[in-house]
């Protein structure tokens, strides 16, 4: 996986896993107030029931309160109260019924056939015993009951709340009762409603997530594309700089070459060649010739001198035998001989664990920084120092020339070329350069980190 994707991964995966975490804690506490709406839609419909069966029940005692209260027990005066409560209807499904205590039913307006049966036994569908459950209510000074029974209007079985009391002279238990199933039918569209809004919302979360994830996608497509081409145009200035770097390396080998080792070899040619020509018309005087071949060896002895400097020049065998402080040393050392420059160096702390292309650096900046000095500084004095510690090295030449304008120099494009190498040369292994200059001397500081 490329950085870019990881990037962008590591961006999407904190926004995926948040929009999940409120996705998960909404459904939470979206179920939670769903539960609690549910149960007060419910009490609500339950007391506003428990109310109006209240109210029937004690409109049915009310209409045949003067028989039950004439003290009479007769067949008659009984037959005209089930009359009387057998028509108190209420709707297509609200009626009035009648038991005896043993599960007889003698009253059903809307079911007429189960009167005189004894329905004590009989269980709904779920095995409750329905009739036994009304007549315990009923002994127990009356109330609600929740049971099943068949729904006049639709004949199917429906939950029913009914309301049930005693006549206790009468052995009668009198009750009626409201269908539930309208309750049932309104919490169940609340539900449904609850549901579609939960699952719209959780749409809606994705749809963010998805839309989040797409920017953050084309944001960071949009900033590889923009990093790409900075990239891309830094790299071609890079390689222009380091074909023009190429090319300055050899046009200043060349010219080392055709001014100094190619003027010398074509001498020493020249004096051997006298050499040789002197011997052989003067054989009896040797000693003229020798001083020709002498002046050769001479002369061959300094071109051996300046194959070394170029050499060094290239690549210290130094840097590679002893390391960098011995490397620089030395480089310092040539640097005040060839300048008459007063020059100092020093090192101390861990300077030693650096990497061989660390190494390479720090040397090819000091170069570069000593180069300028001779140029351009006027200096009297060089210092350089070598400082490394657990963390970094640090390489610091200063001196105490006429300094420069830092900023006029850094915006000229065909001024600080060897500024910018050496910037470029510390960040390409992680380091920083820092430069400052006054009329008092210039200091460069080279920071790279231990590896």
């Amino acid at each position: 996986m490329k950085l870019r994707q990881k990037i962008i991964l590591v961006a999407i995966t904190p926004l995926i896993l948040a929009l999940i975490a409120i996705a998960m804690a909404v459904q939470h506490q979206t179920g939670l107030l769903a539960q609690q709406q549910r149960a007060s839609v419910e009490a609500a419909y339950l007391a506003s029931k428990e109310a109006e069966l209240t109210h029937y029940v004690s409109l049915g005692t009310r209409s045949i309160a003067n028989l039950y209260d004439s003290g009479r027990q007769d067949e008659a005066t009984l037959n005209e109260a089930k009359a009387i409560l057998a028509k108190l209807d209420y709707g297509d499904d609200g009626y009035f019924f009648v038991y005896n205590l043993q599960g007889v039913n003698l009253m059903h307006p809307r079911q007429p056939d189960l009167v005189g049966r004894d329905l004590w036994e009989l269980r709904d569908a779920y095995g409750s015993p329905t009739i036994q459950r009304l007549i315990n209510r009923a002994k127990a000074g009356g109330g609600f009951v929740t049971y099943y029974w068949e729904k006049p209007s639709t004949g199917k079985v429906a939950p029913k709340l009914g309301y049930v009391v005693m006549l206790p002279r009468w052995g009668w238990m009198l009750g009626t009762g409201i269908y539930m199933d309208d309750v049932e039918a309104a919490l169940a569209k609340i539900d449904t409603q609850i549901s579609r809004n939960i699952r719209n919302t959780m749409l809606w979360i994705a749809g963010i997530a998805v839309a989040g994830a797409l920017i953050i996608a084309l944001t960071g497509l949009a900033l590889n594309i923009s990093e790409y081409r900075v990239a891309d145009a830094k790299l071609k200035v890079l390689a222009q700089r380091v074909v023009r770097s190429q090319e300055d390396e050899r046009a200043r080998l060349s010219r080392d070459l055709h001014d100094g080792i190619s003027q010398w070899l074509v001498s020493i040619k020249l004096q051997v060649e006298s050499g040789i020509a002197k011997l052989t018309a003067q054989a009896d005087q040797p000693e003229v010739a020798r001083r020709s071949l002498d002046r050769a060896a001479v002369q061959l002895n300094d071109v051996l001198g300046e194959v070394r400097r170029i050499s060094h020049d290239l690549r210290p065998a130094l840097l590679d035998d002893l390391g960098l402080a011995a490397a620089l040393d030395h480089l310092v050392g040539e640097f005040s001989e060839n300048t008459s420059i007063p020059s100092h160096f020093e090192a101390e702390g861990k300077v030693d664990s650096l990497s061989d292309v660390a190494n390479t650096v720090l040397f090819r900046i000091a170069q570069e920084a000593l180069t300028n000095i001779k140029r351009h500084a006027n200096a009297t004095s060089v210092k350089v120092k070598l400082v490394g510690d657990k963390i970094s090295v640090q390489l610091v030449i200063a001196d105490d020339g006429v300094g420069f304008d830092v900023a006029s120099i850094a915006q000229h494009p065909k001024r600080g070329i060897g500024l910018r190498n050496m910037h470029e040369r510390a960040e390409a292994v992680g380091g920083t350069l820092k430069l400052a200059s006054s009329a008092a001397g210039t200091a460069v500081v080279a920071t790279l980190p231990q590896i």
